[in-house]
């Protein structure tokens, strides 16, 4: 099911994606690819073919966009690790659309709550300065 989104949520949304620090701009981008595995989820069990398929293709831009972020020339050994990790995700994700196997997106969203999770702690032990944008 696709739904159209108020301008008014897309302004909101602007909005409060402006006013965060970038860590918590990761954050936020973990619990959206976090949500679309959970609605992906919802979808495969009641058989929801365009719905799983489009709540996977959003989880896929998302980590995309994390990984494009990456800065592998002087993010040193952990920027190529998470790129790693963020393909092999991305991989899971697909395959669960191309062999039709649901035990990727439990394994994906694991991976996702666990960098989230990380990324809470590095936040909240990084410098406020490193906070600001």
């Amino acid at each position: 099911m696709n739904y159209r989104i108020p301008r008014w949520a897309d302004a909101y949304r602007q909005v409060e994606s402006q006013s965060r620090t970038p860590m918590e701009l990761v954050v936020m981008l973990y619990d959206g690819a976090i949500r679309f595995v959970g609605l992906a989820q919802a979808a495969f069990a009641r058989n929801d073919i365009g719905a799983r398929g489009d709540a996977i293709s959003r989880a896929i831009a998302i980590v995309s966009e994390l990984q494009n972020t990456l800065d592998l020339n002087s993010g040193g050994d952990l920027a190529r690790e998470l790129d790693r990790l963020y393909t092999y995700i991305n991989s899971r994700l697909l395959d669960v659309t191309v062999k039709r196997d649901a035990t990727g997106l439990e394994e994906v969203k694991k991976l996702l709550t666990t960098l989230r999770e990380a990324w809470i702690q590095a936040s909240s032990t990084a410098p406020a300065a490193a906070n600001t944008p």
